[in-house]
């Protein structure tokens, strides 16, 4: 049997994590080299829709160079710029990751997890079983049609302002300013918070 040293401790019974324990727990952010943070929206108003959710958040985390670092309650709410009751109603989220993708490849992989959930692009506003947006990438403002930087219409959507302001009360939406504030001048009209759902935060 090894001796650990127990100076310092009461209880010499209690011994050190083990080194690869902890190398295990740090790999979240030692694999990754200078990473940024981004802000992802979640959303699926078709199917198991939590279960579709909690499939994209564990299909980004195992993506290299990206860790999931905060989920969101989960909020109900009703379809965007349709007809009411001409879909199912969503379930909403975001999530704060690190990564060392840059915006272009970070799209490209929510493109393929929704292509994994079958996401179809029929119609703009159109229902879907998993929507992945990119809100925020780290302070970057970009206009390029492709990717625009931050998501042009998250400044006026309460279903991303609300669970992004509650794992990170002090976000602020570049070139918008403080997601609180924003939040309070559209208001919560139709977004419902689902305390009885709730998603994993990937171990």
């Amino acid at each position: 049997m090894t001796a650990f040293s127990t100076e310092g401790q009461s209880d010499p019974t209690v011994q050190p994590v083990p080194a690869a324990v902890v190398k295990q727990v740090d790999a979240a952010d030692t694999t990754l080299s200078n990473p940024k943070m981004a802000v992802i929206a979640l959303g699926s108003n078709l199917g198991n829709r939590l279960e579709t959710l909690q499939g994209a958040v564990d299909a980004l985390e195992d993506t290299p160079g990206l860790r999931v670092k905060a989920v969101s309650p989960v909020y109900e709410t009703e379809p965007w710029g349709v007809a009411a009751d001409s879909q199912p109603s969503y379930f909403n989220a975001v999530i704060l990751v690190k990564t060392t993708l840059p915006p272009a490849s970070l799209l490209e992989r929510g493109q393929a997890v929704e292509e994994a959930f079958d996401r179809v692009r029929e119609e703009r506003w159109g229902p879907r079983t998993i929507d992945v947006d990119i809100v925020a990438y780290a302070d970057v403002l970009s206009d390029d049609p492709v990717l625009t930087l931050p998501h042009p219409r998250a400044h006026e959507r309460a279903f991303v302002l609300a669970p992004w302001h509650d794992v990170d009360p002090e976000a602020q939406l570049p070139g918008a300013g403080r997601v609180a504030e924003l939040l309070a001048g559209v208001g919560r009209e139709g977004v419902l918070p689902r305390a009885d759902l709730e998603l994993r935060l990937p171990e």
